[in-house]
């Protein structure tokens, strides 16, 4: 039923419509959670993956649509403008679904002052920004917490970041290679991940969320991205691949348009790691 809140052709002629939908997944699948398993012995070490299995649930059957609507499309454009054009609605469609997530992750996550739902995440978060002390870190930054950091120096901290968005975005492609919608996993685990953050950064105030989300937004935003058009390039290759055999002309055309996005992709992924190391910085102290 909640499939059908925004279809698929609709996102692309409204795609902030689906700002509103990220909103109600990403509620529900934390509520969800929140209610039915953090009191259980078992699950609730698990929360933080459940809460982004939830979101998975619910995205998936539009992630699908909007892969195998893409691709139809892909087979008549060629170029970088060409391409642009032909998926730019998705993307943002994309991307407002994501941002959703976001808001709604991360005002609950300040709401319910729940340190077991978003366990994973803060796990993650910390092992990318102080992996000398990730337990010490966790504990830290669990609701009530400080902050710490790991790196002495901004060029130690670049590669690193820049390590882990490569490796999300090879495993994005990877999914979407494999289960065309799947890669959906792999951005609401990101969007997760990202709310930990701001909650960490606004110290779980809700007044605060504003400031932590502008603090993570800025290169939040192009790195989010990239991985979105990773996800579509590998979609539609995959659907191409299926409809119309490895040597017929259209899936040659979307080969080169799915290779033009990864280049697209790649570019974003750096750009959001200078923008975080040495842009971001400046502005939030």
């Amino acid at each position: 039923m909640l499939e059908r809140l925004v279809p698929a052709s609709r996102a692309e002629k409204k795609p902030w419509k689906m700002f509103f939908v990220g909103l109600i997944y990403a509620s529900l699948s934390l509520l969800l959670v929140h209610w039915f398993f953090s009191n259980d012995a078992v699950l609730s070490k698990h929360a933080g993956l459940m809460v982004v299995t939830f979101s998975v649930m619910f995205s998936l059957p539009f992630m699908y649509n909007i892969i195998k609507q893409e691709e139809k499309q892909d087979e008549k454009v060629s170029g970088f403008f060409g391409v642009w054009t032909a998926h730019g609605d998705a993307i943002q469609a994309l991307m407002w679904l994501f941002f959703g997530f976001i808001i709604a992750f991360a005002f609950w996550n300040t709401i319910l002052k729940d340190p077991l739902l978003f366990n994973a995440q803060i796990g993650t978060y910390c092992l990318i920004n102080s992996p000398g002390n990730i337990e010490g870190c966790v504990s830290l930054y669990s609701p009530g917490g400080s902050s710490i950091t790991g790196y002495a120096t901004k060029s130690a901290r670049f590669v690193s970041i820049l390590e882990n968005n490569l490796l999300v975005m090879i495993f994005t492609l990877v999914f979407s290679l494999l289960f065309g919608a799947g890669a959906i996993f792999i951005l609401a685990w990101n969007a997760s991940v990202i709310s930990a953050a701001i909650g960490i950064f606004a110290r779980y105030q809700l007044s605060q969320i504003p400031l932590g989300l502008a603090r993570y937004m800025i290169h939040g935003l192009p790195e989010i991205g990239a991985y979105f058009i990773t996800a579509l390039a590998g979609g539609i290759f995959g659907v191409s691949a299926l409809r119309n055999g490895m040597g017929n002309k259209k899936f040659l055309k979307v080969t080169e348009n799915a290779s033009i996005l990864i280049l697209l992709a790649i570019f974003l992924v750096v750009l959001a790691g200078i923008m975080e190391v040495y842009l971001t910085p400046l502005l939030f102290r």
